[in-house]
C-alpha cells in the first residue's frame, strides 16, 4: 500500500468517530454540589436532544433545582425554582423511549406525567439500572433516555444520598436546596 492510500485509510477511521462525535452534543451540568457532564445521543433520541437543547440554550434551567430525590432510583430536576414554583414550559415533546437507550445507572431520561408524550423540561438520570422504565415499561410507553452521564457521577451519587422530606405537597424533596446553577453546552 503506497502512501497516500494508507493516509487516506488513516484519516477515515480517524474521522468515523469524530464526525459521530459532533452528532453528539455535550452538556455541563453546575450544580450546588458539583458538576455532572452528558454526552447526548442526537442520533437514537433527536426530537428529545433538540427539546432539551433548546431549553439549555434558553437558559431556562440556570436557577432551577433537583427537587425529587430517591436514592437508589434517580434524581429529578429541571422544572422548579428555588421556591418550588414550576416554570413555564414549551409544548411537550413525543416520545421517543422507543429508541433502544435504557434507563441504567447514569443515564438521562425525560420525566413525563402518566400520559406518554407529556414530557417538557423536567429530566431525570438514573441512579441505578430501571429496566421498569424501559419501553414497553408498565404502560406500554416508558421514558425516553436521550444520553448519559459522561463525567460527574460522583455528583450525582452524592446527590441521590442527601437527606429528603415533605415540602409543598411534593414528597422526596431535598432538606437543603441542590441549585442546578446553569446547565450549558460543551465545546
Amino acid at each position: 500500500m503506497t502512501i497516500l492510500p494508507r493516509l487516506l485509510l488513516t484519516l477515515s477511521l480517524l474521522l468515523g468517530p469524530l464526525s459521530a462525535l459532533a452528532d453528539s452534543p455535550r452538556v455541563l451540568i453546575k450544580t450546588s454540589m458539583g458538576d455532572i457532564t452528558l454526552q447526548l445521543d442526537q442520533e437514537k433520541a433527536p426530537k428529545t436532544v433538540e427539546n432539551f437543547l433548546a431549553y439549555v440554550d434558553a437558559g431556562f434551567y440556570d436557577g432551577t433545582i433537583f427537587h425529587r430525590v430517591i436514592k437508589g432510583f434517580m434524581i429529578q430536576g429541571g422544572g422548579l425554582d428555588a421556591d418550588m414554583q414550576k416554570k413555564a414550559t414549551r409544548a411537550p415533546v413525543e416520545n421517543e423511549a422507543r429508541n433502544g437507550l435504557k434507563n441504567q445507572r447514569g443515564s438521562i431520561a425525560m420525566a413525563r406525567t402518566s400520559a406518554p408524550h407529556s414530557a417538557t423540561a423536567q429530566f431525570f438520570i438514573n441512579h441505578r439500572d430501571n429496566v421498569n422504565l424501559d419501553y414497553p415499561s408498565f404502560d406500554g410507553w416508558g421514558y425516553a433516555v436521550f444520553g448519559e452521564v459522561a463525567d460527574g457521577m460522583d455528583v450525582v451519587d452524592a446527590i441521590a444520598a442527601v437527606p429528603t422530606t415533605r415540602q409543598a405537597g411534593r414528597g422526596d424533596v431535598p432538606v437543603e436546596t441542590i441549585l442546578i446553577e446553569s446547565v450549558s453546552r460543551l465545546p
